[in-house]
């Protein structure tokens, strides 16, 4: 269920990738302690996953959840337990239609998706940290395949919230015209997608709070000062959330790490 737009807004400003790597993990908490980062979502098999843990349990204002990884990353569990999903190095591939064809039709690989779904969950709750929230990698997590057995897990775990990116479109085209017809298709895409994640969670009645707006869709990559200043001026009232990827460095999987990182130091609310 999502929040109304009769509550007064809530404000959950979160940084992905948490746990990818040592860089990611110090600009998530210079961010939270400096800024306005208030949630980080975390990667369990990323290359400094344990030092991500560490420095969470360290820092415990911030809410940290699970950022399941089903798509252009590590797997939990051994390559060979994913021989459908993954490669020699356990790493599953960066192409969301074939992957994605794959989860639809293959039993054998909905079968395998479900450990590491079930691998990934556990692996977070052996930390000890309190589950605030679960989202995806590319927003994997909406596929139709995949969704279910993520919200099974996120309930079955007590996550209280799941991310289901409700961006403005419109907004956003008016504020900047350039890659018209990605937006476009995005929004497309992503309006079937969370219309059918909503029905899906009020056909179950599941207890799972998502945002009333999620900002970050349209920005993927860009969301510089003036993107989250502009995000913070169309929130409205209910449950708001704001995601970005921080890092020091600029890399392939944040290309734009450091100005996301200069945008959460230099908004403070």
């Amino acid at each position: 269920m999502s929040h109304t737009a009769a509550m007064p807004r809530q404000l959950i400003i979160t940084a992905d990738d948490f746990g990818r790597s040592a860089s990611v993990n110090a600009a998530v908490i210079r961010a939270h302690r400096e800024g306005c980062l208030t949630a980080a979502s975390l990667m369990v098999a990323g290359e400094a996953f344990a030092e991500a843990v560490a420095l969470a349990k360290a820092t415990p204002t911030l809410q940290v959840g699970l950022h399941v990884v089903c798509i252009d990353g590590a797997a939990t569990l051994p390559a060979t337990e994913l021989p459908d999903l993954v490669d020699g190095r356990g790493w599953f591939p960066a192409q969301p239609v074939a992957l994605g064809t794959k989860c639809y039709f293959s039993r054998r690989a909905q079968a395998q998706l479900q450990r590491e779904l079930r691998a990934q969950f556990a692996r977070f709750a052996a930390t000890g940290l309190p589950l605030s929230h679960v989202d995806g990698h590319w927003h994997f997590h909406l596929h139709p395949t995949v969704f279910p057995m993520v919200v099974a897990l996120a309930e079955e775990f007590g996550a209280p919230r799941l991310r289901v990116p409700r961006d403005d479109f419109w907004s956003r085209v008016r504020r900047d015209r350039k890659r018209l017809l990605w937006k476009l298709v995005t929004a497309l895409e992503f309006a079937w997608l969370n219309r059918r994640a909503a029905r899906y969670l009020a056909t179950r009645n599941s207890p799972l709070i998502t945002p009333d707006q999620c900002f970050g869709l349209f920005d993927t990559g860009g969301m510089d000062e003036a993107a989250l200043r502009a995000a913070l001026a169309r929130a409205q009232d209910g449950l708001v959330e704001i995601y970005l990827h921080p890092d020091l460095v600029n890399t392939a999987a944040a290309p734009n790490g450091p100005r996301e990182l200069e945008a959460l130091l230099r908004v403070m609310l």
